[in-house]
């Protein structure tokens, strides 16, 4: 269930790819704004027929979203809206601007199909953000994903979290809480239960708060790394089952480096993603429905092709996301996913 990828993308990413990581990303998204702008959106991929899908308490056009980090700052949300995706995740936002890790910082490693980058929540912050959002047409499904600045140190993080929740709470239509990240230093830390007992419980109370306030109460979801063990996952599910919480995004990149000893680029620091995370997001999206049997998950990580979305709904997920497979496979890669999701469907109907 893959279809190839299409001429102009293919030659597209020939030309991107001469270009180092960091720069063939500010590009190309520079280069589908203009294509967006011209109203020439057939020009970066043909209409994605709907194939409705409830979760969250929200109903997607179809279940195949974007994945944060891509658009970190919700300014290209009309040209990726374009390539017809059922939702999209913004961010990762901070309160305050911060400029990331030292350049270079995103490293593809083409034959594995995979990326590896350490950017470190480099974006302009969170009133950019929404300023970004004010001047937007997009009306689809957002998802605002939400961190803490580097130099908060983890006991105070709380406070970064619950600012960044408050800000962005009218704009979204369910927020993600990021904890994941392993180009933070620390920033896992905030996985451990103790930890993140603390940290989900306040932000449960101020979810609720907002609610009470605003009348409308969005979901809140958390995204967890490949990388946890067994007892990892047990105390996070603990910790989930306590407060209540809304969903899971499993999962964010890995520290491994297996699949891809050898490669160039694979001893560069940061997270890998791409085709080599796939067995560990399965694995620990398969523990963590095992362990909450009834919580909406957004199934990513791996995700190159339909028959990739189709495994991963089946393993557990209700909704996916797609990114380093975006960059490999281009916009053609949405529609090949929701195709293959609708046939699974109608399958799964006829028997």
């Amino acid at each position: 269930m893959h279809t190839r990828t299409p001429i102009a993308y293919a030659l597209a990413r020939a030309l991107l790819f001469r270009l180092d990581g960091e720069r063939a990303h500010t590009a190309g998204l520079h280069a589908m704004d203009v294509v967006a702008r011209l109203h020439l959106g057939r020009l970066l991929a043909r209409p994605v027929a709907p194939l409705p899908t409830r979760a969250l308490g929200i109903d997607f056009p179809n279940p195949v979203g974007l994945a944060a980090g891509l658009d970190k700052n919700g300014a290209h949300l009309d040209a990726l809206a374009a390539l017809g995706f059922g939702f999209i995740e913004v961010g990762t936002v901070t309160p305050r601007p911060q400029p990331g890790n030292p350049r270079p910082r995103l490293f593809r490693l083409p034959e594995q199909r995979a990326l590896i980058n350490r950017m470190g929540f480099n974006n302009d912050g969170v009133e950019a953000l929404l300023r970004n959002l004010d001047r937007t047409h997009f009306r689809g499904v957002l998802g605002i994903n939400i961190g803490k600045n580097k130099d908060t140190p983890n006991d105070r993080a709380i406070d970064d979290y619950r600012l960044c929740l408050r800000r962005v709470h009218d704009r979204a239509d369910y927020i993600v809480v990021n904890i994941s990240s392993p180009n933070t230093q620390g920033l896992r830390d905030l996985q451990e239960q103790d930890a993140l007992d603390g940290l989900v419980g306040t932000l449960r109370e101020t979810q609720e708060s907002l609610g009470s306030q605003t009348g409308v109460r969005k979901p809140l979801l958390l995204k967890i790394a490949p990388d946890l063990d067994d007892p990892g996952m047990d105390g996070i599910a603990d910790v989930l089952r306590r407060h209540g919480i809304d969903g899971l995004v499993c999962t964010n990149t890995t520290v491994s480096r297996s699949g891809v000893e050898g490669a160039p680029n694979s001893r560069e620091a940061g997270g890998l993603s791409g085709a080599p995370v796939r067995a560990r997001a399965v694995a620990v999206l398969r523990g963590m429905r095992a362990r909450l049997p009834g919580l909406p998950i957004i199934g990513v990580g791996g995700i190159l092709n339909g028959t990739d979305a189709v495994q991963r709904i089946a393993d557990g997920a209700n909704l996916i996301q797609i990114y380093t497979g975006l960059i490999y496979r281009g916009p053609a890669l949405v529609d090949e996913c929701v195709n293959a999701l609708r046939e699974s469907r109608h399958a799964a109907r006829a028997d």
